[in-house]
């Protein structure tokens, strides 16, 4: 891609699945990367797999006060920021009905309101810089029904109207889109469904087969790009088809 190498980016989430995928995939590019994750696990088992990463933060994206110190450090480690990846998210299918105040509390905690606050901080920096791109993590849920994932599926779709919203009045300096992946296999949902599960799901995605996180990592690659330039306010699915009759619901 035109225009990575060099540039200063952060990646939520990134200790594992797409995150990490798509930290592999920026290193390639040339970029300094720096991955921010809540799981100190993972963070070392990434910090052994990419040594070339300029830094790893630890850090709950649900907390406000936890998010401005983790971009303290960030600002030590690479001295401005002009990509952020705003991947980190959790998932737990359950009932409607079964949801418990804090259950919801928590899925919108992270998903919807860590995005708004790890953007909120890299914003600000962008602004007061030479402008920069985000890229927030959104999903084929927040653009059509699923079931047993009320609470995933609010958050996601509050993820894809904030990003149009913020591609408004962020611009012309920052370029805002969100990214919203069909089934991809990944360590969260391997865990979520079973092999059978996993086959049915196959079976009704156009493309015969479930995503890979490297191709999503290409999709954030691209859109972060100088090719991708003229690009911003809008969604982007990557599902192998799989809302195009909206297969997945059915």
């Amino acid at each position: 891609m035109r225009g990575l190498r060099g540039k200063r980016v952060l990646i939520t989430g990134g200790a594992s699945g797409i995150g990490a995928a798509t930290a592999k995939r920026f290193l390639e590019e040339g970029a300094r990367v720096v991955v921010l994750d809540f799981n100190d696990e993972g963070l070392r088992r990434i910090e052994k797999s990419l040594p070339s990463l300029s830094g790893t933060i630890s850090a709950d994206v649900s907390d406000a006060d936890a998010v401005a110190r983790a971009f303290g450090e960030l600002d030590r480690l690479l001295g401005g920021l002009d990509v952020l990846i705003n991947n980190a998210g959790i998932s737990a299918p359950r009932p409607f009905v079964d949801i418990t105040p804090e259950q919801w509390r928590r899925m919108i905690d992270v998903n919807l309101n860590g995005v708004f606050f790890v953007a909120q901080q890299a914003a600000r920096r962008m602004l007061a810089g030479d402008g920069g791109v985000i890229v927030n993590m959104g999903s084929t849920n927040g653009l059509m029904g699923y079931p047993l994932s009320a609470d995933y599926n609010a958050s996601k779709g509050g993820v894809i109207e904030l990003s149009r919203s913020m591609a408004l009045e962020l611009a012309p300096k920052v370029r805002v889109n969100s990214v919203c992946p069909g089934f991809i296999l990944t360590p969260m949902q391997e865990a979520e469904y079973t092999p059978e599960m996993m086959r049915d799901f196959e079976s009704k995605v156009p493309l015969k087969r479930l995503g890979h996180p490297e191709e999503v990592a290409a999709l954030f690659a691209f859109l972060a790009s100088d090719d991708a330039a003229f690009i911003t306010g809008h969604y982007f699915v990557i599902d192998g088809g799989e809302i195009a009759g909206g297969l997945a619901s059915q």
